[in-house]
């Protein structure tokens, strides 16, 4: 089978029907063999959406990714339960939350980033539902650049900068 590089942008809105355990493509890295006829660009997006949807962390904090694609991911959180002695959400959950639309944003076409560097701005306090919204703004074929901005409705709530790094680069 012929090789290829995973690039796609297909938006996905709901992977509650996902089957856990499935074995997946993008375990295989940035470089995998055509799709057969189960299996397609869109199936691997879907499962990296599950699983970080189904990670402990994103279970403990009540993280829910609600679109994502390459270089795109919509991440919902409720304060409920996360808030500090300000009784405001946590400074350490928002910012959670916008490293979870970080993650999925860089991660669900089936390349594999990690981070090197985050920076979150705390604009204004928060208390109800929050999204967190990502994009990937540069990308030089190994270091990706994203903003991640994180709303209580119309109001932001904090600015979050996240450089990856690539770390299953094609082979030379």
């Amino acid at each position: 089978m012929a090789a290829r590089r995973i690039n796609t942008h297909i938006l996905r809105k709901n992977t509650n029907n996902i089957q856990p355990g499935r074995k997946t493509l993008y375990q295989c890295g940035e470089y995998m063999p055509e799709p057969g006829p189960r299996d397609s660009a869109e199936t691997i997006i879907t499962d990296r959406i599950s699983a970080f949807n189904r990670s402990e962390f994103a279970q403990l904090m009540g993280m829910e990714i609600t679109e994502a694609y390459d270089g795109y991911a919509r991440v919902v959180m409720d304060c409920s339960g996360k808030r500090n002695p300000h009784d405001v959400a946590h400074g350490g959950a928002i910012c959670a939350l916008a490293d979870q639309a970080f993650g999925i944003a860089a991660n669900c076409a089936g390349i594999d980033r990690v981070a090197v560097s985050v920076h979150i701005q705390y604009i204004s306090p928060a208390t109800g539902s929050l999204v967190a919204v990502g994009r990937r703004v540069a990308d030089n074929g190994r270091y990706s650049t994203f903003r991640i901005l994180v709303c209580e409705g119309d109001r932001t709530i904090a600015e979050f900068d996240g450089v990856a790094i690539q770390v299953n680069p094609p082979p030379r």
